[in-house]
């Protein structure tokens, strides 16, 4: 007779932490903070202004807006996770229609279209960087 010890499954999954949410949600705000930095430093080197309303906003708020908002974001994730039957699905959407938003404050700004179109894509490569960053941690 052989005795066998009882085994677990192997194909469980479990969601991952909300330190883990909010590890790589850090992460991926520093990065998106560092490329908002380097597109407006960019658009800046061939000649696009970040001048709005006759003030230039520097370089530097670029990431320190794009920090400041990611903030907030891993704030909506960390309720998202808490309170949403469907995490992943309401962050997506939530973000999406958020980031949408955001564009009308750059379209109605009193700056060149140029200056416009940069900050509209600042928006979009933060987004780009931190959205799916924290969607894979949200189940």
């Amino acid at each position: 007779m052989t005795i066998t010890a009882p085994t677990t499954p192997t194909d469980v999954t479990t969601a991952p932490g909300l330190g883990s949410m909010l590890l790589h949600g850090a992460a991926a705000s520093v990065l998106a903070a560092a490329a908002t930095s380097a597109v407006a430093a960019a658009g800046v080197a061939v000649g696009i202004g970040t001048d709005v309303a006759g003030a230039p906003i520097p370089v530097s708020g670029f990431a320190v807006l794009t920090l400041i908002f990611a903030a907030l974001g891993l704030v909506i994730a960390t309720a998202l996770r808490r309170f949403a039957r469907h995490p992943r699905t309401a962050w997506l959407r939530t973000t999406v229609a958020l980031t949408v938003l955001s564009f009308v404050p750059d379209v109605l700004v009193d700056a060149t279209i140029a200056t416009k179109a940069l900050l509209i894509l600042t928006h979009v490569v933060a987004a780009a960087i931190v959205i799916p960053a924290v969607a894979r941690r949200l189940v």
